[in-house]
């Protein structure tokens, strides 16, 4: 099976790594599905690019079970006979406060949006591989803070911790039908959450990483593209990190 032939739905691609995913998967050749609140310019300029039945887009908020729904059964409806690949959970939100103030309501949305929303992309986009019975890649795009931990990210952190557990249970759910999970945890790159970093926060985690820099989306879609290969067959279950050392 070409590329050509496969559908890949990517959560949150509008922007930053998301859309850097997006851009990688069309040059490979996929047919993209992928979904944000709003189709931002840099997203409008890639599909002005590529024809309808390359690149898809639907306007759906994280955390609305709903809308999540009705932007899954419009993917399929628009991918039409070309069977489902591949699932890549990359929609999140951040959110900065100690706990002990940080409003419940935010951590919720946090939980949501981060991780069950991630949990029933990967339901919907199972229920399909499974019936379609050809094997297939989900990857979660996670972090290194749900590996480590940072102050002041708890709700955060206890997301992409979550999403690195579901990972592991679905690789062994679904592995025997050969469909491969695994999760990618980026350090600390230009995105909304090193956004609210000052100076003197960017500079103090730049020093402690052994490659001496922040990571840029071209650093981590690399190994997105790679997992989604058949060279990338027997790996499932891993977090792989990309993080320029700074956990080593």
């Amino acid at each position: 099976m070409n590329n050509a032939s496969k559908t890949v739905i990517v959560t949150g691609g509008s922007r930053g790594l998301g859309l850097g995913i997006v851009q990688m998967l069309l040059a490979e050749g996929y047919r993209v599905a992928t979904c944000s609140r709003s189709k931002t310019p840099e997203l409008a300029h890639v599909s002005s690019q590529f024809p309808a039945d390359q690149l898809f887009w639907m306007s759906c908020e994280g955390g609305k079970e709903n809308l999540e729904r009705d932007f899954f059964d419009a993917c399929i409806a628009w991918s039409g006979s070309r069977p489902l690949y591949g699932l890549i959970n990359n929609m999140g939100i951040a959110g900065e406060g100690v706990l002990a103030t940080f409003p419940n309501v935010d951590s919720a949305k946090i939980l949501d949006v981060n991780l069950l929303s991630a949990i029933r992309f990967s339901r919907m986009s199972l229920q399909v591989l499974l019936r379609q019975n050809k094997g297939g890649r989900m990857l979660n795009i996670s972090s290194i803070v749900g590996i480590r931990g940072y102050a002041g990210l708890a709700a955060y952190s206890a997301s992409k911790a979550g999403l690195d557990g579901l990972t592991r249970a679905l690789a062994r759910e679904v592995g025997r039908r050969k469909i491969t999970v695994n999760s990618i945890a980026p350090g600390y790159f230009e995105s909304a959450l090193s956004s609210s970093l000052g100076a003197a926060q960017k500079h103090q985690i730049i020093n402690r990483t052994p490659l001496g820099r922040l990571a840029q989306v071209a650093d981590i879609v690399p190994a997105v593209r790679f997992l989604l290969t058949p060279e990338a067959g027997f790996i499932t279950g891993q977090t792989i990190v990309i993080d320029g050392g700074i956990t080593c």
